[in-house]
C-alpha cells in the first residue's frame, strides 16, 4: 500500500483544490434547497429564474461565473456573487485540510488512511460553511448538518489519533448543555423567550463532539467574541441589524397561510408559530436585534479544527487538564 510519502505534497494540494471546488459547487445546491425543504439529488441543477437545467460547460466552479459575466446563459438573469464565492470557499477549505492536517501526518501513514482523514474533515468543513450561509440568509442551522455533523465527529474517533469516544461524548453533552441550560432553558424562564436558539446548541454539540469539551468551550466563547466585534463595527458604522430578506418572507407566508386556515389546521399552526421566535418581528432597540450566531460559532469551529493545538497550548500552558 503506498504511503503519504509516496506522493509529492504538490500534488496532493492541487488535488484538494480541485476536489474542494467541485464540491463547493455542490454545496451551492444544498445551500439553495436545504432550508426549503427540497432534495439536494433531484432534479439535476438547473436556473434558479427560468428552471432550465444547467449544462455542465456552464458549471465549472469560478470559471464558469467568469466566462458567462455572472448572468446565466438560459435567460440572462444575474447569478448571484453568492455562487462563485462558495465554490471558491470550498477549494480554499479543502488545500487548508490538506495543509494543515493531512500532510502533518506521519509519512509512513497509508494514502488509503490520509484520504480517509482528508473526506473526514472536508466533509465537515464543508458542511460548516454551508450551514454559515444558510443561517445568514434564513437564520436557521438545519438539524441535517449539526446533529449529522456530530454523528460522523463520533463514528470517525478512530480515524483521528487526538480523540477518543470518551472525550467526544462528553464534549458533545457539555457542548449542548453550555449553550441549553443557561440561553434557552434559564433565559427562557426569565424572559419568556430563548436568548440562543436548538440549533447554536446542536453546533456547539457537534464542536464538542469532534474536539471534546474545550474545542466545544471555545467554540462558543470565541464565537461569542467575534460576533460582539462585528456588531460593535456595523453600530460604530452606522448600520443597522435587520433580518435577512429571505426570513422576513418566510414570516409573511407563515402568517398568510394562519390567515387562510381554519378550525384545527389553524390552532395547529398557532401553537407552531407560538414556538417559533422568527414568527414574530423583532422588537425596537438593540437588545432586541437578531444576528445569526451560527456563522460565528461556525468561524471558531474552523479556527479550533486548523490551529487546535496552538490554542491548547497557548491557553492551557499553565493549567493541567484531568
Amino acid at each position: 500500500m503506498p504511503a503519504l510519502a509516496d506522493f509529492p505534497p504538490i500534488f496532493l494540494i492541487v488535488f484538494a483544490a480541485a476536489f474542494g471546488l467541485l464540491f463547493g459547487s455542490f454545496l451551492n445546491v444544498v445551500i439553495h434547497r436545504l432550508p426549503r425543504g427540497e432534495s439536494i439529488a433531484f432534479p439535476g441543477s438547473h436556473c434558479p429564474h427560468c428552471g432550465q437545467p444547467i449544462k455542465p460547460r456552464d458549471n465549472v466552479p469560478v470559471l464558469s461565473y467568469l466566462l458567462l459575466l455572472g448572468r446565466s446563459r438560459c435567460c440572462k438573469a444575474p447569478i448571484s456573487p453568492r455562487y462563485p464565492l462558495v465554490e471558491a470557499i470550498g477549494g480554499l477549505v479543502a488545500w487548508a485540510v490538506m495543509r494543515a492536517i493531512v500532510l502533518e501526518l506521519p509519512a509512513q501513514t497509508s494514502i488509503a488512511r490520509a484520504l480517509a482523514v482528508f473526506g473526514t474533515y472536508l466533509a465537515l468543513a464543508l458542511a460548516l460553511v454551508a450551514a454559515a450561509f444558510i443561517d445568514l440568509e434564513h437564520m436557521l442551522l438545519p438539524d441535517e448538518i449539526t446533529l449529522g455533523g456530530a454523528g460522523l465527529g463520533i463514528a470517525t474517533v478512530p480515524l483521528r489519533t487526538d480523540a477518543s469516544f470518551r472525550d467526544c461524548l462528553i464534549g458533545a453533552a457539555v457542548g449542548f448543555l453550555i449553550v441549553w441550560v443557561p440561553f434557552v432553558f434559564l433565559y427562557g424562564k426569565l424572559r419568556g423567550r430563548a436568548g440562543m436558539g436548538l440549533g447554536d446548541a446542536k453546533l456547539v454539540m457537534l464542536a464538542g463532539a469532534w474536539f471534546g469539551w474545550f474545542g466545544a468551550v471555545f467554540a462558543l466563547l470565541a464565537g461569542a467574541v467575534q460576533a460582539t466585534a462585528v456588531m460593535l463595527a456595523l453600530l460604530a458604522a452606522g448600520k443597522k441589524l435587520e433580518e435577512p430578506p429571505a426570513v422576513v418572507e418566510e414570516r409573511r407566508a407563515l402568517l398568510a397561510e394562519l390567515e387562510a386556515a381554519h378550525g384545527a389546521e389553524r390552532e395547529e399552526l398557532e401553537r407552531v408559530l407560538a414556538d417559533d421566535p422568527l414568527a414574530k418581528e423583532p422588537e425596537p432597540g438593540l437588545a432586541a436585534a437578531r444576528l445569526a450566531f451560527g456563522p460565528f460559532i461556525i468561524l471558531a469551529i474552523l479556527e479550533f479544527m486548523f490551529y487546535g493545538s496552538v490554542i491548547r497550548s497557548e491557553l492551557l500552558s499553565d493549567v493541567t487538564l484531568p
